[in-house]
């Protein structure tokens, strides 16, 4: 099987790469239309700022491709917020996959420090990406932006609010946490990512 990472500017490659080969998976990493096109699946990890991220993927013609996909898509972190339709960070245009728009945590509570950086647990799963894994299970997050509850939500999690920590739509799924930082729990999703 031919699990293909995109690379752009957004590091978290390295450590997602041992995940998959802890799995049992080597992965291709290429920023190249055919490798992408050619894989059986499709991981879109990210670390980063959505504007530098998205100039990256339209001078590659990435953007293009990646709404081209037929095959089950992962997109982590950055990757699923840029596959929303709109980022508040520096005002981005995104790919628009899913209709639901990113914005930045707005904190009432001093105790809630912005950007959330740890473990959080997800709930109301849907779909067979949370296969065997138990509503409240605990994920780990980074991050200052999130994408809103909407039509194509499949986990939620709480922090200044309810907001979407998966969503899936056709053969895109995005998840906000890192699963190779989850732990068995991020194990069991990529592997559920990996026997779609």
């Amino acid at each position: 099987m031919k699990i293909v990472m995109i690379k752009y500017n957004a590091g978290n490659v390295q450590s997602l790469k041992y995940a998959l080969e802890r799995i049992g998976i080597t992965p291709v990493i290429s920023d190249e239309p055919g490798e992408i096109l050619s894989a059986d699946k499709i991981i879109f990890p990210g670390v980063g700022e959505a504007s530098s991220a998205m100039k990256y993927l339209k001078e590659k013609g990435l953007d293009e491709i990646i709404q081209q996909v037929s095959q089950p898509f992962l997109g982590i972190c950055l990757g699923m917020q840029l596959m929303c339709s709109h980022s508040e960070e520096n005002d981005t245009p995104c790919l628009g996959i899913f209709p639901e728009k990113v914005k930045l945590f707005k904190s009432t509570d001093s105790s809630q420090k912005i950007p959330q950086i740890g473990w959080n647990n997800i709930r109301d799963l849907k779909s067979d990406l949370f296969k065997n894994i138990s509503d409240n299970s605990y994920s780990y997050f980074v991050h200052s932006y999130f994408a809103d509850l909407g039509s194509d939500t499949i986990a939620t999690s709480d922090y200044c609010g309810a907001y979407s920590s998966a969503l899936h739509k056709q053969n895109f799924y995005g998840v906000q946490f890192h699963p190779e930082k989850s732990a068995s729990v991020g194990e069991s999703i990529l592997k559920n990512f990996i026997n779609l």
